[in-house]
């Protein structure tokens, strides 16, 4: 179970300033960065700065090519099948199988960074998207052709996509042993049949657009890289961020952006005294007494309520600061689609602060679990007696960059909300007036996110 074990920074005593300040220096960061906004940002400028520039055409064919979608596709999809049979047939402990580290490590965090610096690398990447694709390739070479026999219902949105991204975090935060190798073997065969079938149904690319959780989370992720399509499908280079300024509100987008934020709010709250101490080993000691085992499923179920409040939380605070600016500046309509751009920056910023400390410590088992995948004793590239140097990070360079994740993270989704208001209000002063229920909410989570990562 070493694997997931606390990801933070678990304990900032030694800060050679009180935790204190860093609370009221990131809260006036946000506020001077607001009233700088709001004395020099006059005119939208984000919308027209994500069209960017066209790379060269020789680079985009090469990006684009038939012959890097094919291997890419057939990589990750193999990889897909050995990270699958790791998990159902390895070595029961996690420690000793590539699957838990490959899922929770390479997937779940490196994927998301690939994105936030090169753009939407999963459009090529996807081991689903590339083993439907090749499916559709041999039935059309074969004559039989096939049409989604459902239309996907326009209502429905982004839902599934949020559900299942939801499922996800409930398999990592919520249930009693995530890193089993055979439980992650069960959920990896449940995804990909839910995906390919729903493929099937509704079609590739309409799935892929509203219900593939990951294509969905890592696309959202993507529009904040350097990198990514302009208004003719082009590959443009930006500024960062940028891309951010054009997300559509859809149904289901809210949940989806929350549940991004509120899991790893809730995977913070969980290491702290008050839910693991206070709350929790005191509910269950009285269970673990009698049934260990009856104890565990206690715990999971007070682990996903804990995850769904912790996700409904950070919806319900969202809504109420875009009602509360509605009413501030006498709009009629719903704000709350419309500046939900302005969260993706916040969700990065949590993932980075939270994870990445354990991102650099637990990718370097990739290089001996090269060798021994399964966990069986091999040794095929002279690597499995390698180990990593864990100490790689000192303490108060995690907690500063931890720091600046956060701030950075809040300044960038004050700038993409700022840029919003001026495009939706026509006067300066009521863009403004509009921000600063965006403001108070930008302060709670950042103060909240220095908490959790203190605590």
């Amino acid at each position: 179970m070493s694997l997931l074990l606390a990801h933070g920074l678990g304990g900032v005593t030694d800060l050679p300033v009180p935790l204190w300040l860093f609370y009221y220096g990131a809260a006036l960061v946000l506020v001077v960065s607001f009233v700088a906004l709001w004395a020099l940002w006059k005119r939208p400028l984000l919308a027209r700065a994500s069209r960017g520039r066209p790379l060269p055409e020789g680079l985009e064919d090469a990006v684009r090519s038939r012959a890097v979608r094919i291997v890419a596709g057939a990589v990750s999809f193999a990889l897909l099948v050995l990270v699958t049979a790791a998990a159902a047939a390895g070595d029961t402990s996690p420690d000793e199988n590539l699957a838990p580290r490959f899922v929770f490590v390479v997937f779940w965090l490196g994927l998301p960074a690939l994105s936030v610096l090169f753009g939407n690398v999963w459009t090529v990447l996807s081991p689903w998207r590339a083993a439907a694709d090749a499916v559709a390739w041999a039935s059309e070479r074969g004559g039989f052709g096939w049409e989604a026999p459902f239309a996907y219902p326009a209502r429905l949105g982004m839902w599934p996509g949020a559900i299942l991204l939801f499922a996800f975090a409930l398999l990592e935060l919520a249930y009693w042993d995530p890193s089993d190798p055979r439980a992650l073997a069960g959920a990896i065969l449940l995804y990909s049949t839910i995906t390919w079938l729903a493929m099937l149904a509704f079609g590739r690319d309409e799935w892929v657009e509203n219900g593939e959780a990951f294509a969905v989370y890592f696309g959202l992720l993507a529009r904040i890289a350097p990198f990514g399509e302009g208004d003719d499908g082009r590959l443009v280079a930006r500024w960062p961020f940028t891309g951010l300024a054009r997300v559509k509100s859809r149904p289901g987008l809210l949940a989806f952006v929350a549940v991004m934020l509120g899991s790893v709010a809730f995977d913070g709250f969980s290491q702290t005294d008050y839910w693991a101490v206070d709350f929790r080993a005191r509910l269950m000691r009285p269970v673990i007494q009698e049934s260990p085992r009856l104890a565990d499923v206690l715990g999971s179920l007070l682990a996903a309520a804990g995850l769904a409040a912790m996700v409904a939380l950070v919806a319900l605070a969202y809504i109420a600061a875009m009602r509360i600016a509605a009413r501030a500046v006498g709009y009629d309509g719903d704000l709350t689609g419309k500046f939900i751009g302005s969260l993706v920056p916040i969700a990065l910023a949590y993932v980075v602060a939270h994870y990445f400390s354990f991102f650099v410590r637990e990718v370097q088992w990739l290089y001996p679990f090269a060798s021994d995948p399964f966990g069986f004793g091999w040794d095929l590239f002279g690597t499995s007696d390698w180990r990593p140097d864990i100490g790689l990070l000192a303490p108060k360079t995690i907690w500063y960059a931890q720091v600046a994740a956060l701030v950075i993270g809040h300044v960038a989704g004050l700038v993409l909300a700022h840029d919003k208001a001026v495009v939706l209000f026509e006067s300066p002063r009521k863009a403004a007036i509009s921000q600063y229920a965006m403001l108070a909410l930008m302060v709670v989570y950042t103060v909240a996110g220095l908490w959790l990562l203190s605590r």
